[in-house]
């Protein structure tokens, strides 16, 4: 009797964790759920018209959750600056970019290190029949990739940053003049715009805003004011859409999988490349972050590998960690009770700079490619890849699979290009792993940056009761749009409610104080933004 208790009372956790994490149980699910759907749909060889409503319903779950990050980066950014001085923001930023550079550069040599000695690569093995052209890429130069990086954060017009960025093209140009039978061409180089959300930009023009808007204090409330209550509702309809995420997360790695080609001639060739670049991956992420977390915090990494969860999950199944960024956020406050100001800073910069994942794939997949044409690289040249590795994570981030900066370390160290195809029949796989550990990278950051700041910007509140005003708006409104108790469209009426109703609203709907500061945000910001218009 005693024994069956005590299953009972395990099964009765194992019920309770379900009911209580029910969107991570079902997300965790999606995922087994879609590399077996794929795996098994492989072998009905479905038409191409099949794999593409497949894929459809994922596509549209992460458009949508794309369409969150511009409008997400621009509130959570300049709301949380604007609550911070000068001096804060500036050694926030510091710590933040003085920590992903380290890390980007140790998930580097571990790449490195693992390649040479695990030596994937074999002439022998290659099968020569993979083609692939790079002429637009064969030009390209580290030094230009880092120009453009530069470029990217002052962009000359914020509305063209949301939906282009500055790049480095190539072109040949036949000289004018030619001698028989020579028909060299020169190479010229044309700053050009791509398509594509230049994130940097944005984060510098935000970060900029937030930090002039903070020194105007009580003078810039009204617009301080709407820019939380933006967050906040941003937030509220990215956990709408979460709902929405293991359908797409099924349908998404799904279509992956039955996108990909034949692998049977390549696959022993590529099984030591997968495993020397997942245990590299693995290294990075079960020794190099917690141990660097532990060393700096004294306390233990898992809390936060824990409280990650969900957004980690999310980044797995979308491969994306743009689209996983607001997941994020809340995982970091709502789990970790990590600052929000932190969180709104650490993250969206680390969405754009904190690639450690990259770095290191990219290192591994160039060695490989050297060791696969029997090419041994020197010392300097090893030095070089590492160097370019962190640069080109940094700089084309936003490029799918990352082959530009392939190409980019390839050409900078005289490798050929051809087997570079070989690398995308795996890239599926390797992509949501490594998105997954650039997610948690920002959040021990965003977790280190706490622990040393957050006595300092608690203390800096003591004497400005105009931001310790606004924290607190900030906290109140966000219980009171995750209240699950009332319709929201109660939750929407209530700050109108006339002065004359003496009766305070139903505790079942929102508490008091939550009543006050709707009502009171409603006088300061809605009604002077009528009287304007």
């Amino acid at each position: 009797m005693a024994r069956i208790g005590i299953r009972r009372l395990k099964c009765g956790k194992c019920v309770g964790f379900c009911q209580k994490n029910l969107l991570l149980t079902l997300t965790i699910n999606a995922v087994i759920i879609g590399l077996a759907l794929g795996f098994l749909l492989r072998g009905l060889s479905p038409t191409e018209e099949a794999i593409q409503l497949i894929n459809f319903p994922g596509e549209i779950f992460l458009q949508i959750l794309k369409l969150m990050i511009l409008p997400l980066i621009f509130s959570s950014l300049i709301s949380a600056l604007a609550q911070l001085d000068a001096k804060s923001a500036g050694q926030m930023g510091m710590m933040t970019v003085g920590y992903y550079l380290l890390t980007v550069v140790l998930s580097t040599i571990t790449g490195i290190i693992l390649v040479l000695a695990i030596h994937p690569g074999h002439p022998e093995a290659n099968p020569g029949s993979n083609t692939y052209i790079a002429s637009e890429h064969q030009a390209v130069s580290p030094l230009d990739t880092f120009l453009d990086v530069v470029r990217n954060m002052f962009p000359e017009n914020v509305i063209q940053a949301t939906f282009q960025r500055v790049q480095t093209s190539y072109y040949e140009q036949k000289p004018k003049t030619q001698r028989a039978n020579i028909t060299n061409a020169i190479i010229k180089k044309k700053i050009e715009y791509a398509e594509g959300m230049n994130i940097l930009g944005i984060i510098m023009f935000c970060s900029g805003f937030g930090i002039i808007i903070s020194q105007f204090g009580e003078k810039a409330r009204i617009i301080i004011d709407f820019f939380i209550i933006l967050e906040a509702v941003i937030m509220k309809l990215v956990d709408v859409f979460m709902w929405f995420a293991p359908l797409g997360i099924i349908c998404l790695i799904a279509g992956n999988i039955l996108e990909l080609e034949d692998l049977s001639d390549t696959a022993q060739l590529l099984l030591m490349y997968v495993i020397t670049v997942l245990g590299g991956l693995t290294i990075h992420t079960i020794l190099t972050m917690p141990l660097l977390y532990f060393l700096l915090t004294r306390k233990n990494p898992l809390t936060v590998c824990n409280g990650m969860i969900q957004a980690l999950v999310t980044a797995f199944g979308t491969a994306s960690g743009g689209a996983a960024l607001p997941v994020s956020m809340q995982c970091m406050e709502d789990n970790l009770k990590v600052d929000r100001r932190i969180t709104r800073f650490v993250l969206p910069l680390g969405s754009t700079i904190n690639m450690d994942g990259n770095a290191l794939y990219e290192a591994v997949a160039v060695i490989f490619i050297a060791q696969l044409n029997g090419v041994e690289l020197t010392i300097a040249e090893v030095i070089t890849v590492s160097l370019i590795s962190t640069i080109a994570s940094l700089g084309l981030n936003s490029v799918p699979a990352g082959l530009v900066s392939i190409l980019v370390i390839l050409k900078t160290v005289d490798l050929p290009t051809k087997d570079v195809s070989l690398l995308i029949t795996v890239d599926w796989l390797i992509d949501r792993v490594r998105t997954s550990i650039n997610v948690l990278g920002d959040a021990f950051t965003a977790s280190i940056v706490s622990h040393y700041l957050q006595k300092e910007l608690d203390k800096a509140d003591e004497f400005n009761e105009f931001h310790q005003q606004l924290t607190q708006e900030a906290l109140l409104l966000k219980s009171a749009a995750n209240s699950r108790k009332g319709s929201f469209s109660k939750f929407i009426e209530t700050p109108m409610l006339s002065t004359r109703n003496s009766r305070r609203p139903s505790i079942d709907v929102m508490s008091w104080r939550e009543q006050d500061l709707l009502n009171k945000l409603s006088s300061q910001v809605a009604l002077p933004l009528v009287k304007h218009l």
